[in-house]
Parts: C-alpha cells; structure tokens; sequence
C-alpha cells in the first residue's frame, strides 16, 4: 500500500486555544506532552514512518505564519516525523473563522495530487476535524484508508459511532490517546512492524525521548547491573564503596532526604560520616540535596541541612537546591563513586532509598530500629521494602551526566535573599567546579541501560531540559504498549488516573495479559500530612485498572510474619520478564509531569532458559535480570526459599499462585 499521513496539529499541540479564545477559555493551554506526558500522536506517526518507510506526512494548522516557530519547535520537541506543513496565512483569517474552509481546500488538494495514495487522516474531536475528514472520506472514498480520532471533549463511542455514520465505508478509529489509537490503526491498515533490533522495541529512541537539550545518551551496552533489595543491602554497599575512596577519586550523589545520622550497618558509621571522612582521605565528594518545605509541615529541611553542614564541615560541597516548580521536589536518589586510579571500579547506584531514616530494613521486615514519625498502623518500627540498582560499566558516565547537568545550571539554588544569605552563612553554596569529566568506565556485563529521567518546564528553564523531559512517562507508554503476559509492579502510590490508563489500555488491548501490583495497604502514610484523597485517587485508578483486566488483575499489600503491614516503598516494573526498570518515580502523575526522577530501565542481553523461553510470544525471549528479579521477589514475598519458584515462572501459574497464597491468608 501506498500510504500518506495527514495530521492536524492544532489539537495534539495545544493549539486550538490560541485560536479560540474565548471558546476554549480554561479548557488546554499547554501542549498535549504536558497535559497527558505519555507519547501521544507523534508516537503514532513514528511508528507509521518506521513501518511504511516511504510515508509522506502532511501537517495542518489553523494558526497563522506568527505562531510557525512554536509549531516547529513543538513538533521537534514532541519527535514528529518531517513533513510539510500547512497553515493560515492571517491572523485575520484564523479569527473571522475562514480556518475551517482553508483546511477544507487543503485536505481536497492533497487527495487529489495524488490519485493511487491511500491516505490515513489523524486528528481530534477539539475543533472541526470529524467533520471535515467525514466529509472528505465521503468525497474521496477510494483515497481515505481511514480516519483517526483523539477524543478530548466526548465519550470516544459516541463520537466514532456519529463519525461512522458520516464516513461511509471508510474505517474509523476513536480513542483517548495516542497509545490506544495505535494498535487499532495497525490492525485496520494491516501492518505489521517491521524487523527491528530489540532494543528499539523496548527503549525510547533519542526522539522519543522528546529532549534535544541533554547530553544524555540513548542508552549504553555492556554494563553488569545489581539489584539490592531492601535498605540493609544496599547501605552496606554504599558503605563499601565510600569507605575505599580516597585521593583522586570523586563520588556525587542527589537525595530528597538525607539524615545526619543514619547508619550505614549495624556498628555505623552514619552515612554523613562516611562522607566526610572520605573528604579527608582526599576524595572530592559534591552533592545536591532537595532544600524540602518547611519542617512544620513535615518535610526535612531541617536534616537535609544537618546532612550536608556535616560533610562541608570536613572539605566537601553539598548544597541544597529548590530549582524546581511550586510544590515541587528533586525526588532522584543516586550516588557515583569515581576512581581516579582505575575506571573499572566505577559504581552508581540508582533507585527508590535515600540515605535517611527508617530505609535499613531487610527481608525479615523487622523495620529500621532509627526510626521517625509514621503512621501508627505500621508499628514502633515500620517494615519498609524497597529497592536500588548498582551499575557498573558505561552506564556510569550516564548516571554522573545527570548529576552534572543539575549542579551546572546556573539558576539560583533558592530565589529566597534570605535562604541564600544562611547558604552562604553556613558554607552551602557551589564555592568549587567539578573533577573534569573522566571517558566512560569499559564494559562490565550483558546489560543495557537506559537512564530515564522526569523534569518539569521550569522558570527559569532547565538548560538541559528547557521544555522539561517526560521520558520516564514515555518509557512505560511504550514498554506496556509491547506487554502481552505479565506486567509485575511495585510502588508506592499507583494512583493517577492518568498512569492507570496506560496500564488499561494494554490490559484490553492484550486478552492474556494479567497485571500483579504490590503497593502499600495504607497509601501516603511516610507523610505526617493525612490526605484523605489519596486514598480516594488510589481507588479510582486501581478501579479502571480492574475494569480493564478483571480477574487477570492482582493488587496486593504485604505484611511481615507479626502481622504488620509493609510500608512499599520501591518503585519498579517488569514486562513480560523482559523490560526492567527501577528508580525514584512513582506511578504517579507528579512523578511524570512535577518532580525530578531518575529510572534505570535494563535489557539483559543473557537469556534465561527456563520454560517459558518466549513468555510475551514476540521473540523477544526471557531475560536473565528482569526475570531473576521478579522471582526473588515474588520468593521472597511468599515466603520460598531459592529456587523454590517452579510454579512462578509461566505468567498463568503465577497469577494463580499468587491468588492463591493471598486467598489462604
């Protein structure tokens, strides 16, 4: 088939307000990127481009030549494929509403220029679209091959069944997003993918990730990747790896909370001592803590202060940075430890735990005996589970790109006068420059690392995200949009109706797929702020979760061997024993639109052999990391002893199994 692609832009980039004033008043402002952070439209037209690679695509937009520069960099930013580009002349002629009439001259021009071109149009229900494309399908019925419809002001089942009715015979797909319109588009057109190496199926290419502006690198090869579940095994790590440091070696790090005396094991020493003594070994240890609220409404300002006083106090540099929007945090915890006499030593570490109180736990979930203010329905000393990765290889170079791209912004670290008076005051300011930058470590292992990250558009902008980045967001869309069997989670919050959308729309696009999720059995209880819609917001996304999968849908809490509930704190996703990724994003629309995050997602190159080999069905095959983390856990969770998982392997066992084990309780 000879294929073309007509899209109108106006919706999908926020534009429609800019035309309609007082129509659209209060109604979208912003591009779609931020409105809903998933891929959205342009996700549909790369995939076109990437399956009929002749495709030519063809760009509408009512607006006029003013607004061209926002249009291109918008459609850059988002990764829509090149194409031509047609828009008003006039501002005049936008307002005295002759827009319409101009898209009506230009959708019959291009149907006719070319006779044996078969033509998909995209567009939405925000302005004129239906009408228009119905009205050009039933003109051109031999060079429509279908019609595709972004509901945003309806129920998608009305529209397409209006839509139907007005386009004849001509195929007509409605949906909500980007993603739920793609598989449709691909069944209707009879497409298939073509070949493509693994990689790119699972990973956001550089486009995809939607940020021209970061240094960072797609992804990187050759790395051997850790999981260090709960806080006991990693602070011991953490410990190992700081306690070596000395001359010529540099370790930065990024935390949302850090206190001053939270031990690293048993017989110490704090984290913060560590640090510091490291300083005076002669390494050079620089961190970025979020500055937090104020401590009346139960944030740690005050610790993350302490935190860092300490190891200035012996030579290093640790400030607090509060370049983030209104309400909003750096929630990226990670650590990188840098030898300067031996690359292939380099480690990071990246995940859900922050060196601060209550995170040394371990499997037993006998909690943290260094405790602080929780929920009374979690004990003296709340059970805490969680989890970081440890990175060695090139992905080292990537995790330390990030933290440089932070402490290189040149926005203030506080707009406060009186805050940085105190920075200043107390040695908290950025006095000193960076090590220069050492080549990335050589390879260490089978893994492929790519690094996903969460910034808000911020004012000031983010020099390395002046648009913001939503690749955490973009990464589930398209790992989920691959899922066929099983998608196991772990997470704090797993309630924005906006994330739980995602997961509904693979879950009825993928009959056999179930979804297993551990969250917390009371949400947002690490907060002394008791916020009774949370718990509402929790409900209604794990309601559309369920309305989509049914009984394929397992949502369980955890308890320890008294009874306690476990708090769930790790963040982290597995599909099909394939696609892992761990980090400090929550499923939760503030940690894929507001906040900083940083997810570590891996593709082990090693296969596992265990039946099934090709759980998803796709080639793809088993993969030795994210399947071996998923049957620790789920081990570990049920109470088995190693290699007592024969029943957890094949998706439909383990949804039973799971079942089951909940059922006896």
């Amino acid at each position: 088939m000879r294929l073309g692609v007509l899209a109108d832009l106006d919706g999908s980039l926020g534009l429609t307000a800019l035309q309609r004033p007082l129509r659209t008043a209060g109604y979208r402002v912003e591009p779609a990127r931020d409105r809903r952070s998933v891929m959205g439209v342009a996700g549909v037209l790369r995939m076109l481009a990437r399956t009929v690679p002749d495709t030519p695509f063809h760009y509408l937009s009512a607006s006029p030549r003013v607004a061209l520069p926002y249009i291109r960099r918008a459609m850059r930013n988002d990764g829509y494929p090149p194409g031509r580009l047609e828009h008003a002349r006039t501002a005049r002629q936008v307002w005295r509403g002759e827009a319409r009439w101009f898209k009506r001259d230009v959708l019959d021009e291009t149907l006719r220029s070319d006779p044996e071109r078969r033509w998909v149009l995209l567009g939405d229900d925000g302005d004129h679209d239906p009408p228009l494309f119905a009205a050009a399908a039933r003109r051109f019925p031999d060079q429509v091959a279908a019609i595709a419809i972004r509901n945003l002001a309806e129920p998608d089942h009305a529209l397409g069944e209006r839509m139907r009715r007005r386009a004849g015979e001509v195929p007509v797909i409605t949906a909500g997003t980007g993603e739920e319109l793609m598989p449709e588009l691909v069944d209707v057109l009879g497409l298939q993918d073509p070949d493509t190496p693994i990689v790119l199926d699972w990973f956001l290419t550089a486009a995809e990730r939607g940020n021209e502006a970061t240094a960072q690198q797609t992804w990187t090869e050759g790395n051997a990747v850790e999981a260090l579940v709960h806080g006991r095994e990693y602070f011991a790590a953490l410990h190992r790896e700081v306690a070596e440091a000395g001359p010529g070696d540099a370790i930065m790090f990024g935390g949302w909370r850090a206190d001053v005396d939270e031990l690293l094991r048993d017989d110490g020493p704090a984290g913060a001592r560590a640090l510091a003594d490291a300083v005076r070994r002669g390494a050079s240890v620089q961190g970025l803590l979020w500055r937090s609220h104020h401590p009346a409404v139960g944030f740690s300002s005050v610790q993350n202060r302490r935190f860092a006083r300490e190891v200035n106090a012996a030579g290093g540099e640790v400030v607090l940075d509060q370049r983030v929007r209104p309400t909003g945090s750096h929630h990226q915890k990670f650590v990188v430890v840098r030898h300067g006499g031996g690359a292939a030593r380099d480690v990071a570490f990246v995940g859900g735990l922050d060196v601060a109180r209550s995170r040394r736990d371990g499997a037993e979930h006998t909690g943290d005996t260094q405790t602080r203010a929780f929920a009374a329905v979690y004990g003296p000393t709340p059970p805490w589970h969680d989890a970081q990765l440890r990175v060695q290889g090139p992905a080292v170079r990537d995790v330390e790109e990030v933290f440089r791209e932070r402490w290189q912004d040149p926005a203030p670290l506080t707009l406060a006068p009186w805050r940085a008076a105190r920075d200043r005051k107390h040695g908290l300011g950025r006095e000193n420059g960076l090590p220069t930058a050492a080549p990335a470590p050589p390879a260490a292992g089978s893994c492929t690392v790519q690094l996903l990250r969460t910034y808000p558009r911020r004012t000031p902008a983010y020099p390395f995200a002046p648009h913001g980045e939503r690749s955490v967001a973009r990464a589930y869309a398209k790992a989920l949009n691959r899922a066929r069997r099983l998608i196991y989670v772990e997470d704090q919050y797993l309630w924005s109706s906006d994330v739980a959308r995602v997961f509904a729309t693979a879950l009825q696009r993928s009959p056999e797929l179930c979804l297993i999720a551990v969250v917390p059995r009371y949400p947002d209880q690490e907060s002394p702020i008791r916020v009774p819609s949370a718990g509402m917001g929790q409900s209604a996304a794990m309601e559309m979760v369920r309305d989509a999968g049914g009984e394929r849908v397992q949502v369980l809490d955890l308890e320890n061997e008294a009874g306690t509930p476990i708090y769930i704190h790790a963040k982290l996703c597995i599909v099909d024993d394939v696609w892992a990724a761990v980090g400090s994003a929550n499923l939760s629309r503030r940690s894929w639109t507001h906040d900083s995050e940083l997810v570590a997602a891996v593709l082990d190159d090693e296969r596992d052999p265990r039946e099934p080999r090709d759980p998803g069905g796709r080639g793809d095959e088993a993969r030795r990391f994210a399947r071996e983390l998923r049957l620790s856990l789920l081990r570990e969770h049920l109470g088995r002893a190693e290699g007592d998982d024969a029943d957890l392997l094949d998706p439909d066992d383990v949804l039973a199994t799971v079942r089951d084990a909940a059922g006896a309780m």
